[in-house]
């Protein structure tokens, strides 16, 4: 009995403590976001509320990255709290791991701008309250893939995701990375699953135009394999393909760059616009 009043005390001075705080973000223009508090000791005083905190946190953090959709689609990133973002999401899921929103969003949000690392460790804390949840190691198994490189890892996750789904779609994406790594056919594929899964239309509408971009260059990438097979060598030049008739005309960046050919490799010079900012 003593202990619950001490709970429940530290409760109420961590309420008290924070009204100003949850009030200023109430009053003040929804495009701002502000500090988040965090750490264990936060988290503690906040006993039984900390899942409603953690509902409370997510709703904040997407509804914040909602009112910045113009920012987000001409990815004018230095126009977004992206620090302050993470760590309200990031609190949120260390809140309330079951909040299958928070961890979507995240998934959503930050694997592009250089958070993928950070990202692995929210999935997998995740992934330990919800063992039952395939998302969580087929989110795991494409950013170790995709962006990691750890092509060990990615197999691991995406062997997880077959067993809890009973599919053999992730056994064969994992054998798709240790044989021939099949990036960008990967990523199309997955970011057509999260278009068809997310919930929020201004994260659909980036992952659309992500799609749009990584298709023109599977597009690009078959001509010239074409081209290798039947010249012995890959173009030099991408208007080549036009010139051998085997396209007839070379796609359009979305994100306003221009396509090239690297060393057999399609390259773009937006580079896909990403954005690496350290936290």
């Amino acid at each position: 009995m003593k202990k619950t009043y001490i709970v429940l005390f530290l409760f109420i001075v961590a309420y008290i403590a924070l009204i100003p705080h949850f009030k200023n973000n109430m009053e003040r223009s929804p495009l701002k976001l502000g500090y988040t508090p965090h750490g264990k000791l936060y988290r503690a005083s906040l006993g039984e509320f900390r899942w409603i905190t953690g509902d409370y946190l997510a709703f904040k953090g997407i509804t914040y990255f909602g009112n910045k959709k113009q920012a987000v689609m001409n990815r004018q990133f230095k126009n977004i709290e992206y620090f302050n973002l993470f760590q309200t999401i990031e609190e949120s899921i260390m809140l309330n791991p079951y909040n299958e929103d928070a961890y979507y969003f995240a998934q959503a949000a930050f694997t592009n701008i250089g958070h993928a690392k950070d990202l692995d460790f929210l999935l997998r804390y995740a992934f330990k309250y919800r063992p039952w949840d395939f998302q969580l190691p087929f989110f795991l198994g494409f950013n170790n893939a995709y962006f990691l490189k750890n092509y060990t890892k990615a197999a691991h996750y995406f062997k997880l995701a077959a067993r809890l789904t009973g599919s053999s779609l992730y056994t064969t994406l994992a054998a798709r990375y240790f044989y021939e790594g099949g990036e960008t056919k990967l990523g199309i594929l997955f970011l057509r699953y999260m278009i068809k899964n997310s919930r929020n239309k201004s994260v659909k509408s980036v992952y659309r135009k992500r799609l749009d971009a990584l298709i023109k260059i599977a597009i690009l990438e078959n001509a010239a394999k074409k081209y290798k097979i039947k010249y012995g060598i890959y173009p030099k030049d991408l208007k080549q393909l036009i010139n051998k008739n085997i396209l007839t005309k070379i796609p359009i960046d979305p994100y306003g760059g221009r396509f090239y050919i690297d060393k057999g490799k399609i390259k773009t010079t937006s580079k896909l616009a990403d954005y690496h900012k350290g936290r």
